[in-house]
């Protein structure tokens, strides 16, 4: 099996993934925009060859370096990122070399937009947040009339929280269309509630080998914008009712053979029209990993293996490893280098270091997200994932 992994070494730990492959007997080779000698020894020991570009945004230099693998070793079975930002080169070159193991550029059209996803998660009978796509500002306006502020407006196909607004009053809005931005943008109506992903490996039926709940702050996008903590947890077990809403989504979207990252709210106040409070509303999809470590949480978390878990996914459609027995939360805690805080590194790393499985410099790239230093640790139980965050984020 010929499997060309478009970025193998960012993030670094998608290393892993190639490294599975490798193990699986699959021939691996990369494109990337790195120098070879700064890739990890381990991605290197796990790809057959691999090719630089220049930029993996020139889409003739990652189309010549297809081209290139096809040649020298034949039929490329498989070709994937794994990444959020090169979904759709990913679904081009996939259609433009015949490789029919992932999403086309069709599929992607759905998985990327805001608004088409509205009615893929009507198929499945969850309910979402009213939404709008941004015309004119007469238009917008009668949206509002019949929503009401709060609403948040953010770009139509975008990544995370980017280029994210809250909209809190008409003050607000004026100053958001005297700026309007020049791509698409929606308008969608505010929802008071936690954010709980689904997190999934599904198989070529669109069957889950692999089920996860991560929970994240209420508002990713007041993390970037307000420059606040991070903290946010995999927790030891999925809710039933979230994983039928996670299980139905992946058939309505036909997310197969691939990891999911499904994006929903669980309210925190009643909402007419979406539901009761604990009750799950869909938010986006994400047909990619969860972002930063998480993955690398879910096995701590669960006592498993994701990467080898996707590898068997890949060669054999099933899953291999067992489930384990052994379940914890995995608890991630970050400081930005701006902030004072009352326990210094040493005293963290004294009070939890037999718990720390994770422990590192964010690369500049994500720190907007998720900090500049990152403590990822163990805890037996929720209260413990709960004083493990405020002892890391307590401040002088």
């Amino acid at each position: 099996m010929n499997f060309i992994f478009i970025s193998p070494q960012f993030p670094h730990t998608y290393w892993s993934f190639c490294d599975r492959l490798h193990r699986n007997g699959v021939n691996v080779l990369g494109i990337g925009d790195s120098p070879y000698d700064s890739l990890e020894p381990a991605l290197k020991r796990a790809l057959t060859e691999y090719y630089r570009v220049d930029s993996l945004e020139d889409y003739n230099q990652v189309f010549r370096a297809v081209a290139f693998f096809s040649f020298k070793y034949g039929k490329i079975d498989w070709l994937e990122s794994n990444n959020e930002y090169w979904l759709e080169q990913d679904a081009r070159l996939r259609t433009d070399f015949h490789i029919t193991t992932g999403a086309d550029l069709n599929e992607v059209a759905c998985f990327k937009s805001k608004s088409a996803m509205k009615a893929y998660y009507a198929k499945a009978g969850v309910p979402t947040a009213r939404c709008h796509k941004i015309t004119t500002e007469a238009a917008a306006k009668e949206f509002l009339q019949t929503v009401g502020y709060p609403v948040i407006v953010k770009p139509d196909n975008g990544v995370g929280a980017s280029a994210t607004y809250k909209l809190e009053n008409e003050e607000d809005r004026i100053r958001f269309f005297e700026n309007l931005p020049t791509v698409p943008y929606v308008m969608e109506e505010f929802v008071e509630g936690d954010i709980c992903s689904y997190d999934a490996i599904t198989d070529s039926h669109c069957q889950p080998l692999f089920e996860s709940m991560t929970v994240w702050p209420p508002s990713i996008m007041d993390i970037v914008n307000k420059k606040l903590d991070l903290a946010y947890y995999t927790a030891a077990e999925v809710p039933e009712a979230l994983a039928k809403a996670g299980r139905a989504t992946v058939q309505a979207f036909g997310a197969r053979s691939r990891f999911v990252h499904l994006e929903f709210f669980r309210l925190t106040k009643a909402r007419p029209g979406l539901g009761n409070v604990g009750d799950f509303v869909g938010l986006e999809v994400n047909m990619r990993p969860a972002g930063g470590y998480t993955p690398d949480m879910m096995n701590y978390a669960h006592s498993t293996d994701v990467y080898q878990i996707w590898a068997d996914m890949v060669t054999c459609d099933r899953r291999c490893l067992p489930d384990s027995p052994y379940h914890h939360y995995c608890v991630y805690a970050s400081r930005r280098d701006c902030y004072r805080y009352v326990h210094s590194h040493e005293e963290i790393l004294a009070r939890y270091g037999n718990q720390i499985v994770m422990c590192e410099r964010m690369p500049e790239i994500m720190s907007a997200a998720m900090g500049n230093q990152m403590y990822t640790a163990h805890a037996a139980d929720f209260a413990a994932a709960q004083e493990f965050i405020r002892f890391v984020h307590e401040k002088v």
